[in-house]
């Protein structure tokens, strides 16, 4: 229950009730709460602006290879998580974390390994301590080669 105070402060005063169980006993705390919050600008947005097929040689092509480019608004990410699911973003697939560091402008390049050729979602989500941000976007691998 909440009421003011005895003293001359106006401040209301918080009073909590918890049974014991055991004895039947009650317990009543009474005081003054206060509370602070901070607002954090966190990543507002996140673009794939560019998908690359990386060319390897025969003796390397057990996997392809996607480079990615993405870019974000607000503040700067700390991680980086990408999802690879099936074309409907419905089945993950696999999903990697890494830390990453920005120091100015947020642009950086994600490499992406795949395993078979196929048309996959992806979701790229950049993360800080207090915000997530993701993009999707839908891949075809061909052997080596995407589009």
């Amino acid at each position: 229950t909440t009421g003011p105070a005895s003293d001359s402060d106006s401040s209301p005063t918080v009073e909590s009730v918890e049974d014991n169980p055991d004895g039947g006993c009650h317990i009543y705390r009474n005081g003054y709460y206060g509370s602070s919050i901070d607002v954090v600008e966190g990543i507002l947005e996140v673009n794939i602006i560019q998908m690359t097929s990386i060319q390897m040689t025969e003796s390397q092509a057990e996997n392809s290879l996607v480079d990615f480019v993405v870019t974000c608004q607000g503040s700067l990410p700390t991680d980086v998580c990408t999802v690879v699911s099936d074309p409907t973003c419905q089945v993950s697939k696999s999903m990697v974390c890494d830390p990453i560091v920005v120091t100015d402008e947020c642009l950086l390049t994600i490499r992406r390994a795949f395993e078979e050729p196929g048309t996959y979602c992806i979701n790229i989500t950049l993360g800080d301590d207090t915000s997530q941000a993701l993009a999707s976007a839908l891949i075809s691998v061909n052997g080596g080669e995407s589009t």
